[in-house]
């Protein structure tokens, strides 16, 4: 028998829920069918119920990876429970460059989007699409003060550039930038930016398009908003193959 210690994560409204961000978990000797990662969500359901109330809405990842509940954990593991996401060097916290000339990057500062524009536009491209998401004043009316978003910053950077390099295939470009805010956020700054390149306008618009929404259903990255009268986490809905793959509800 093997002892199991394992480092447990908690991101948005669910570190609120816990208390903590994190935590060292020891489950004890392992048992001969070994632990899975569903163990871990039932001791901390346990604990709390109202964490199995959003079991529908909560993925798992086992060392940076989405992962089934029924995945097999070790002694070491990093373990994160993620709720339904809301959509370095130098100025960023995280960066991914591709011989490609692809660049995904993280960020406490505010985005560049001229810059990233020239050092991703080549020669022989003639369009380039970027959009940018911006904080706005009001939700439903309600003014909104500023924004704050966490993630979770070692896999959300695996996931962009995942990301990235799909829709490259997918579509023909020549090079795509997604880079998104972290920390607090005024109105009117810009918390996300893609851009795409091509020799033709269509396949930087799709690319561009395709990137925006992925990113908002894939990438660990959460939203709080931050009103006169009180804050809120944004509700938010993973995309349906994340749910399939590491969802801990039926």
């Amino acid at each position: 028998m093997t002892p199991v210690r394992v480092q447990v994560l908690f991101f948005g409204l669910l570190r609120d829920l816990m208390g903590t961000s994190q935590e060292s978990l020891d489950l004890g000797e392992s048992p001969a069918g070994g632990y899975r990662l569903r163990d871990v969500f039932l001791h901390y359901a346990e604990r709390d119920p109202r964490l199995a109330g959003l079991a529908a809405s909560i993925v798992l990842a086992r060392n940076q990876s989405f992962e089934t509940p029924d995945c097999l954990i070790a002694d070491g593991d990093e373990i994160a429970f993620l709720p339904p996401v809301s959509g370095g060097t130098g100025p960023f916290t995280h960066v991914i460059e591709d011989p490609e000339g692809h660049f995904f990057a993280l960020t406490r500062e505010r985005i560049d989007t001229e810059t990233l524009k020239r050092q991703i536009l080549a020669s022989h491209d003639g369009a380039m699409v970027d959009f940018e998401g911006v904080v706005r004043d009001n939700t439903k009316g309600r003014a909104t003060r500023f924004l704050d978003y966490e993630c979770y910053e070692a896999m959300a950077i695996k996931m962009m550039a995942q990301i990235g390099r799909e829709i490259a295939a997918a579509h023909a470009i020549s090079r795509i930038a997604l880079v998104h805010r972290l920390g607090r956020l005024e109105i009117g700054e810009a918390s996300v930016v893609v851009i795409a390149t091509s020799p033709h306008r269509g396949p930087a618009f799709a690319a561009a398009l395709d990137g925006i929404n992925r990113l908002k259903k894939t990438v660990p990255i959460w939203k709080k908003e931050y009103f006169a009268d009180g804050e809120v986490w944004v509700d938010g809905d993973w995309d349906d193959s994340v749910v399939t793959r590491a969802g801990v509800g039926p």
